[in-house]
């Protein structure tokens, strides 16, 4: 029985797990200039607590963060992890390690032999428990969640035998072998993490599986094509969110119930504006009469003027859109100021408390 056909064990038992936070997620500025991106508004809720739900839904309680940017943020947030049913901790890197360092970094930490890896701004549908199902069915040192994608060439791809044993990782290409590619979870072996060298940045595809795959360790793969995104640039987030509201990305943590919009408490959405395509208001936004909200995400506090259109994109914390102004594919950061009338289409980024006087056109550029 293949993996996508075994059906999922029993909730978790004896497993930690550990989710790496310390990115500085510059793709996303200026989003991320006054967080850190897995603690963006998402769906309603910070990205990370999706996540941080998931792995409790699968009976996992032991959670370590692996933070470095703004670390405070996430302890702030989070606290011990009672609100969530977890125990959750915090190890902080002095120093950027990379993925494998980042995990020997919280190696002192864990308790449970078996360790499950997430990177924390990648949004997944996997079964979490087939993962481990597959991973102590064959005794492997690692195995790895590879998902399938439409067009490869665009990832570093994996290939597996028959067996499902992974044989190789091949750079990105125009022919790629597979369609499979690092969907960024894993399960190791906790020997395996403490063997990774200590103190200096350690690349798990450069480094960690390749030597482990030369030494004949056993890498796993489980294969499925279930949902995958990796949230790391604003249209992906903004995808990301949209998907977890209209209930096409699983979430335990969504405040509502899926559907075209989520609308956060205190916020004022005047009965003509139209809210779709899987947008959230955060709490205290002003939506005003005849806008429409497309597919976007805007931040506590944010207002949307008189007939505006904003679609695909994402608003920042208080944040304010003129009457008219019609925004595609845009991020506006924090406080910025867009004048009535205004026109930013294709990838247009506004940095924080920036302010753009009425009838301003922009076309994927920053201001």
């Amino acid at each position: 029985m293949s993996a996508t056909q075994r059906p999922s064990p029993e909730p978790l038992r004896g497993v930690d797990a550990v989710v790496l936070v310390g990115g500085k997620g510059t793709r996303l500025r200026p989003l991320t200039l006054s967080a850190p991106k897995p603690m963006l508004p998402t769906a309603g809720v910070p990205f990370l607590t999706h996540l941080l739900s998931r792995i409790r839904a699968a009976g996992i309680t032991h959670v370590v963060l692996g933070t470095s940017y703004k670390a405070s943020v996430f302890e702030e947030h989070f606290g011990d992890g009672a609100a969530l049913g977890l125990d959750l901790e915090y190890v902080v890197e002095s120093e950027p390690l990379d993925t494998a360092g980042a995990i020997r970094n919280v190696a002192d930490r864990l308790r449970a032999d078996d360790v499950m890896v997430f990177n924390g701004d990648i949004l997944s549908g996997v079964d979490l428990p087939a993962v481990v199902g597959t991973h102590r069915e064959v005794n492997a040192d690692v195995t790895l969640h590879l998902v399938k994608v439409t067009d490869p060439r665009r990832f570093g791809c994996v290939p597996t035998d028959a067996e499902g044993r992974v044989t190789a990782f091949l750079e990105k290409t125009e022919n790629p072998p597979t369609d499979q590619i690092n969907a960024g979870c894993y399960v190791f072996r906790r020997e395996v993490i403490e063997e990774i060298p200590a103190g200096r940045p350690v690349s798990v595809e450069r480094e960690t599986f390749p030597g482990l795959l030369a030494a004949g360790a056993r890498l796993q793969g489980h294969v499925d094509a279930s949902y995958w995104l990796d949230l790391g640039t604003p249209a992906a987030f903004v995808q990301g969110s949209a998907d977890l509201v209209r209930g096409i990305a699983p979430s335990a943590a969504l405040p509502g119930e899926p559907g075209g919009a989520i609308v956060l408490d205190g916020a004022l959405v005047r009965d003509d504006a139209a809210l779709v395509g899987g947008s959230t208001v955060g709490a205290g936004c002003m939506v005003g009469s005849g806008a429409r909200i497309d597919g976007s995400v805007l931040f506590d506090g944010a207002v949307v003027g008189a007939g505006a259109v904003v679609e695909r994109c994402v608003v920042g914390a208080n944040a304010r859109i003129g009457d008219g102004a019609v925004l595609r594919d845009v991020v506006i950061g924090d406080d910025a100021v867009i004048g009535a009338r205004c026109e930013l289409l294709d990838g247009a980024r506004v940095w924080p408390g920036v302010s753009l006087p009425d009838g301003a056109v922009r076309f994927s550029t920053d201001a």
